[in-house]
C-alpha cells in the first residue's frame, strides 16, 4: 500500500473531503477553518485538540503525496487548502463519502457508516453501502477492508483487528446520526464565516 496517512494526516484529509461535500460553498477550507474542523467534538473518534502548527505539517505531508493542494490568488484573501483524492485515486461521491466516515470516525458497521454519510451521499440502504466497500476492497491496492461486522480504511496501512475506544459514546440511532451531522456541517459554516471576517478585519488594521 503506497499511503501510511498518521493519524492526524488522516484526520485533516477526513475533514476536507467532509467539508468539501458537506458545505461547498466554504471550501476549500482556510487554516483556521480546517483546524476547527480537526478538533470538532461531534462526528470525531478519536476526539483530538490539535495545533495550527500540526495541521499545516500534516498538509505539508500530503501535498507531498499528492492527496492535497493550497489555493492563493486574488479570490483567495488567505491561503486555502483542499484535497486531491479523486485524481489521486479515481473515487466518485459514493466512495469519496465512505472513505471520509471511516477517516473520521475508524472502523464501523454498515449501519453506521449509512447513518453518519447521509449529509455527503444518500445511500438507499446498507447493501449499497456494503458493495461500494467491497469495491473499494478489491482494488489493485485495496481501500477498505472487512473487520468482523466491520469496515476500515487501508490508507493508514493495514488493519488487523478493531478494540472500540474506552471513551466510546453508546452507538446513536439513525435520527441522532442525522442531528449530529447537521450539527457538523453548521460548524463548519461557522469556522469558514469566523476566518473570513478575521481576514476582511486585517484589511482595515
Amino acid at each position: 500500500m503506497p499511503f501510511e496517512l498518521d493519524p492526524i494526516e488522516a484526520r485533516v484529509l477526513g475533514c476536507l473531503i467532509e467539508k468539501e461535500m458537506a458545505t461547498p460553498d466554504y471550501y476549500p477550507l482556510s487554516l483556521n477553518a480546517l483546524v476547527n474542523a480537526c478538533n470538532q467534538k461531534s462526528s470525531r473518534e478519536p476526539l483530538m485538540s490539535l495545533t495550527d502548527d500540526a495541521v499545516t505539517l500534516a498538509l505539508d505531508k500530503l501535498r507531498h503525496r499528492g492527496m492535497s493542494l493550497i489555493f492563493t490568488g486574488r479570490e483567495s484573501r488567505v491561503p486555502k487548502h483542499g484535497h486531491r483524492l479523486v485524481e489521486r485515486l479515481e473515487l466518485g461521491n459514493r466512495e469519496l463519502a465512505v472513505i471520509a466516515c471511516l477517516l473520521l470516525r475508524g472502523p464501523q458497521t454498515l449501519a453506521e457508516i449509512r447513518a453518519r454519510t447521509q449529509s455527503l451521499y444518500e445511500f438507499e440502504d446498507t447493501e449499497s453501502v456494503e458493495s461500494v466497500l467491497r469495491k473499494l476492497a478489491e482494488r489493485s491496492e485495496p481501500l477498505t477492508k472487512p473487520l468482523s461486522n466491520r469496515w476500515a480504511h487501508l490508507l493508514s496501512g493495514d488493519v488487523v483487528g478493531f478494540a472500540p475506544p474506552i471513551t466510546a459514546a453508546p452507538l446513536p440511532g439513525d435520527r441522532v446520526a442525522k442531528l449530529e451531522e447537521q450539527v457538523t456541517g453548521l460548524t463548519g459554516r461557522l469556522a469558514a464565516l469566523e476566518s473570513e471576517m478575521a481576514a476582511f478585519r486585517k484589511q482595515f488594521e
